[in-house]
Formats: C-alpha cells, sequence, structure tokens
C-alpha cells in the first residue's frame, strides 16, 4: 500500500472507484484546497486502485467551537475507505499515520479528527490509535449536491478526538510517504 498526496491526474480515477455522492465532486474540491495550500489530500493506493482518502485541514476544523479551543489543530477531516469490504486491513490506520506524520514534520504538536456520534466503530479505531476524547462536541455541518443538482445541508452531531504528536511518538515516520 502506498499513501501519498493527491494529484491532478487522479481526480478522474478517484470518481471512478470512489464516487462523490451526486454532483458534489468531493475529490475536485479537496484537491482545490490543496492547491490553495489550506490542505493536504491523502490517497491510499492498493495497486494503483484508490481505496482510502483523508485530508488533513491545516486551519483546523470549521466548526467555531472546536476551532475556539484547538485553534492551532489540524483536523484530519474526510477519512474514508472504499469499497467497505476493504475496511479493517490497515488502510484508514495507514492514513491517519501519514497525516499524523506530515503534521508532526510541520511542527505540529497535535493533530485532531471529529466522529460522528453514529459511528461507534470509527471511535473505537481512533481511540487504539491514540486519540483522546475532548468533551468537545459539535455539529459537523456539510452539504452534497445530489444527481439533480439540489443542495442537501447535513448536520450531524459529532465529538473532536486529539492526539499529542511528540518526538518518538511516531510509530511510522514519513519515509516511503510521498508529498509534492
Amino acid at each position: 500500500m502506498d499513501t501519498r498526496e493527491c494529484q491532478e491526474q487522479d481526480l478522474e480515477l478517484l470518481e471512478a472507484c470512489m464516487p462523490s455522492p451526486g454532483q458534489t465532486r468531493r475529490h475536485a474540491i479537496r484537491f482545490e484546497r490543496q492547491q490553495r495550500g489550506l490542505s493536504t489530500y491523502l490517497i491510499a493506493w492498493v495497486d494503483d486502485v484508490p481505496v482510502g482518502t483523508g485530508e488533513i485541514l491545516w486551519q483546523g476544523c470549521a466548526a467555531p467551537e472546536v476551532n475556539q479551543r484547538y485553534p492551532q489543530c489540524p483536523e484530519l477531516n474526510g477519512l474514508a475507505v472504499w469499497p467497505a469490504e476493504l475496511q479493517s486491513q490497515g488502510i484508514g490506520t495507514a492514513v491517519v499515520r501519514t497525516a499524523e506524520a506530515l503534521a508532526h514534520d510541520r511542527g505540529h504538536h497535535q493533530i485532531g479528527l471529529g466522529v460522528t456520534d453514529d459511528n461507534p466503530r470509527a471511535a473505537a479505531l481512533y481511540q487504539r490509535l491514540g486519540y483522546q476524547e475532548t468533551g468537545c462536541c459539535y455539529l459537523d455541518r456539510y452539504h452534497y449536491l445530489d444527481d439533480h443538482g439540489h443542495r442537501h445541508d447535513v448536520a450531524d452531531p459529532a465529538r473532536f478526538l486529539v492526539k499529542q504528536l511528540q518526538v518518538g511518538q511516531q510509530e511510522h515516520p514519513t519515509a516511503g510517504v510521498r508529498a509534492s
């Protein structure tokens, strides 16, 4: 498995293998943020097929209640493994470890992520990887465009978890991680 920063030529294959809902263009939007320096969009590949994603938002979580408590904390967002049959095979862990290493390399001492209340499986993974509950609850707000171009606003109850990144704590250094 190879986890690396998204490249423009990856977008078509990402949409084919991990389709965005409706007309949302999720991968292109994340790539555009990366191009503006606001994020790093990570893609996990197995045999030249994208199987996982995660985006490091360098300015932190957009939710005001989280950003106020953790203003300098990059957020790992949009962590996904596709298809679902590939979950629990280390792909999500590889994306998380790569994100942690990149944040550490940029001089950050912590990284956070949100987990929705209806996703105990993800919460258990994050806790196994060393993320701690902060008591910071918020609504994870986003939208998508359906197949007809109609906007759907979503607000999922979530909580913010944080991991401290200390020298020597990284289990997987950035060796082997490709970023441009």
